[in-house]
């Protein structure tokens, strides 16, 4: 099943997407998606329905974020062995995590703000995992019954702001804009093996990034058992689960975005994204 949020920002309402692609409205059913509405029981309400009773939504509205009022948005650093050798540092031995800000969130084809100042915009394509039943020390063996679904991220990042100034690397991954989410949340009875996607990224038509899910270091499981071990995952937390090797940083000459540009992304069976950049 895939859902999604459209309308206006700040007022998206729930949709699902039947078998044809039609977007069916759903807001009679839950709020949103998000919360509770992304607990076992209510994803399977939502699947059991037949989407030819459901309304239509009319066509030419803006996509959302997929999963709306998101608590935490935790990232995963250098989980790509090839990412961690364009960037010039060898492979954790355990997971680097960083968070970025809500404030960040956007849809997945809203604009992103190149930042006052800013002079390394940079690029990432990543696997998002959304937490649908919560829980604090999670079993890798029982993880994915705690995952509500995937859906494509963008960890637009400034890399002066992350790498070069004083600090942790939160400051450049967070800035307004810098995670579009979507389109879908889809569940994962539809992606039976989140390792095994072909992941991509262009920028003006030129490919940044190509690769697969299968090149993660550490696996989707683990990522969620081992971040539960210092905090609490809630119902609509979004984990971002790194990204390979192509990014701006990594090119030989380093290349960074500019306002003007077109980033095109995604994730085999999650939809695609498409970004104008713009000076904030």
């Amino acid at each position: 099943m895939k859902l999604l949020r459209y309308g206006p920002r700040g007022r998206e309402r729930p949709a699902l997407v039947d078998p044809r692609g039609v977007w069916r409205d759903i807001s009679h059913m839950v709020p949103d998606v998000a919360g509770t509405a992304l607990l076992p029981e209510t994803i399977g309400r939502l699947r059991a329905l037949d989407p030819q009773t459901l309304p239509e939504v009319p066509p030419g509205q803006r996509i959302g974020a997929c999963v709306g009022a998101i608590g935490k948005f935790v990232c995963i650093g250098l989980n790509y062995a090839d990412h961690s050798a364009e960037t010039g540092v060898p492979v954790p031995a355990e997971p680097v995590v960083f968070g970025k800000w809500t404030s960040a969130v956007v849809g997945p084809n809203d604009d992103v703000e190149i930042p006052r100042n800013s002079t390394k915009c940079d690029w990432e394509v990543e696997l998002g995992v959304v937490i649908g039943k919560p829980g604090r020390y999670i079993a890798e063996t029982n993880a994915v019954e705690h995952i509500a679904g995937y859906c494509v991220v963008n960890d637009v990042s400034e890399r002066e702001f992350q790498l070069e100034r004083l600090g942790t690397w939160d400051k450049g991954k967070g800035c307004d804009t810098f995670g579009p989410i979507g389109p879908w949340l889809v569940t994962p009875d539809e992606i039976p093996d989140p390792h095994a996607l072909r992941l991509w990224l262009e920028v003006d038509g030129r490919s940044r990034q190509d690769s697969t899910t299968a090149q993660m270091v550490f696996r989707v499981p683990f990522l969620v058992s081992y971040l539960s071990r210092f905090m609490s995952l809630q119902s609509g937390d979004v984990i971002a689960t790194g990204t390979p090797a192509g990014v701006g940083l990594g090119q030989k000459p380093p290349v960074y975005l500019r306002p003007g540009q077109v980033m095109r992304l995604g994730i085999d069976k999650l939809g695609e994204q498409q970004q104008r950049t713009v000076a904030a």
